[in-house]
């Protein structure tokens, strides 16, 4: 008889969230921070972010991610501001800052300008165009750190799957040089030896790039010992529907895409779109054919999922239609200057983004029980024979 599946205890753990359902989710988010800039909604979703990421990321390396991607989110908008200081904007202002030394430069570089006056206007537009482009990155932070490339890949379709595997391992190369260099950090300042400045990068940097290339062909290795890159025989007529397939849904995907965002192609953008997408998904279908491969405990989709996927896209339909609704709350003038004013429903929708740190929150350690008897530690009597655990009928 078939036993009955045990429910979710301190040593099972519960069905989790699909990692593709993680990374709609982050660039649903992505989708709504290019809609606006107000820097108000721009906030509020990267909180949101923050909190699900702080609320159901897993205790992994991948997970740290995270900060690196802050990080790199405040460089770009410090990097846009400095350029809106320093080679001015074409926003017009009235509000002057500063006035710094203007360089003059040749007549052929017309329209450049390196110095001159500083705007209110002009670096509180920076700011805001920054401010975005710094949101879109953090939410694809979040889908790292959520759910890991690698993790992504067993998912992808046979057609995709080793398009997939170079995308991944590129994406994992930067993290694992920078774990390296920590490593090897750590470890000369434990044996008392420099490792900041160029002496120390000089010393640290050849043992990380030779850990990359011994890295390297250790994967390619074990790719080989897979059988990575074999293909099925597949007929010709198959391979050529397959390529017809592929490429004519490609090209209706952009035909449709094109349809939507102009007002001459209202009519048929969208069946156009439709049309195009199945015929990609059954070419991929077909394509996935030729490599046929098996997957070790397979991402299922369950409710979370849908859960977790449907809240993302309802915040970037709702911010999408409200970009076109009201466009002057989601974009706050800076000529004149306006102090920009957080739009309820908008702002609302943007909350929707929390649910999954409520319907998908991270697996916690259930600690043990004091009271329950310790395990035995003393070892078995070899003369004692041995037990051997009773059949199950089926």
């Amino acid at each position: 008889m078939r036993r009955a599946p045990a429910a979710a205890g301190p040593g099972r753990r519960a069905p989790g969230v699909h990692p593709g359902a993680w990374w709609l989710w982050a660039l649903a988010l992505g989708t709504a921070a290019t809609r606006t800039t107000n820097p108000l909604l721009l906030a509020l979703l990267l909180a949101v972010s923050a909190h699900v990421v702080t609320a159901c990321r897993a205790d992994t390396p991948a997970a740290r991610s995270y900060t690196a991607f802050l990080r790199l989110a405040v460089a770009v908008l410090v990097v846009r501001l400095v350029f809106a200081v320093l080679l001015g904007s074409p926003i017009p202002g009235t509000h002057v800052l500063a006035t710094l030394p203007e360089v003059p430069l040749p007549h052929w570089a017309q329209g450049i300008r390196v110095g001159g006056r500083v705007t209110a206007e002009s670096v509180v537009f920076a700011l805001y165009d920054g401010l975005k482009l710094a949101t879109l990155l953090i939410c694809v932070g979040a889908a790292n750190a959520l759910a890991a490339p690698a993790r992504l890949l067993k998912s992808l379709p046979g057609a995709l799957y080793e398009t997939g595997v170079a995308v991944v391992v590129a994406l994992t190369f930067a993290p694992h040089l920078i774990a390296d260099g920590r490593r090897l950090r750590a470890a000369r300042r434990l044996r008392g030896r420099p490792d900041r400045g160029l002496r120390g990068l000089l010393h640290v940097g050849l043992p990380v790039l030779e850990g990359a290339l011994e890295r390297s062909v250790a994967l390619a290795a074990a790719m080989d010992a897979r059988g990575y890159g074999r293909t099925a025989e597949v007929a010709p007529a198959v391979r050529r529907t397959t390529a017809a397939l592929t490429l004519g849904g490609l090209l209706g995907v952009c035909a449709g895409t094109y349809g939507l965002l102009t007002a001459e192609g209202g009519d048929y953008g969208l069946p156009v779109l439709l049309a195009g997408v199945a015929a990609a998904l059954a070419g991929l279908w077909l394509g996935g054919r030729r490599s046929p491969r098996t997957r070790y405990r397979p991402d299922t989709w369950n409710p979370r999922s849908w859960l977790v996927a449907g809240s993302g896209a309802a915040v970037a339909a709702l911010l999408t239609a409200a970009a076109s609704r009201d466009p002057a709350a989601l974009h706050p003038g800076v000529v004149p200057l306006v102090a920009p004013a957080l739009p309820l429903w908008p702002a609302a929708a943007v909350l929707l983004g929390m649910l999954p740190a409520f319907a998908a929150p991270a697996a916690r350690t259930t600690p043990r029980d004091p009271a329950a008897p310790a395990a035995r530690t003393t070892p078995r009597d070899p003369a004692a024979p041995a037990r051997h655990p009773r059949k199950e009928s089926s």
